[in-house]
């Protein structure tokens, strides 16, 4: 279900006459009022150890539940996209991040309680100081580093990840 189809009412004047005028609008026909809807914005951390292997956590929730992913998640209001890297390599793995860069960006659908999310996807080669310490946490339930031959596209779970996975693949394989 598109996430639009959950506003069946304007939230400014209770009206019914709330209707779509594209995939990414709402329009009251009562009041004017007209909601747009934006891609949520998530991160996701390609990490490397000192033995050159890849970071990669197995999803302990919906969706894709028991598939690999890759350290990252939502970014919360307030926050900017550094600092919801760190935070969250941090709650699902116990590691610390020191460096990161940027390496692309993707739309994605995410689906959650039953209806798509459009996100947008910010991935970054991060460095850490304390990969010893490696512990799942939070969404992860289980960590792995994964030497980058035995990295399988098709074992992740959402879309964008298996495409910059695969970008990445081919630049650092």
């Amino acid at each position: 279900m598109h996430v639009l189809e959950k506003f069946k009412y304007c939230p400014i004047c209770g009206s019914n006459n709330f209707e779509e005028q594209d995939d990414k609008s709402k329009h009251c026909k009562r009041c004017g009022f007209e909601y747009y809807l934006n891609p949520s914005a998530a991160v996701a951390a390609f990490i490397l150890n000192s033995k050159g292997q890849l970071l990669t956590l197995r999803r302990k929730k919906a969706p894709a539940r028991g598939t690999l992913d890759l350290p990252g998640g939502f970014v919360d209001i307030g926050e900017t996209i550094n600092e919801a890297l760190f935070r969250e390599v941090k709650e699902e793995t116990a590691l610390n991040v020191t460096e990161f860069e940027f390496f692309t960006t993707l739309p994605n659908r995410y689906e959650y309680s039953g209806f798509v999310v459009p996100t947008l996807d910010s991935f970054f080669i991060c460095k850490v100081n304390n990969e010893t310490e490696l512990h799942a946490n939070d969404d992860a339930e289980e960590a792995l580093w994964l030497n980058l031959e035995e990295v399988h596209t098709e074992e992740f779970g959402l879309r964008s990840i298996r495409h910059a996975l695969s970008t990445f693949l081919q630049k650092y394989k």
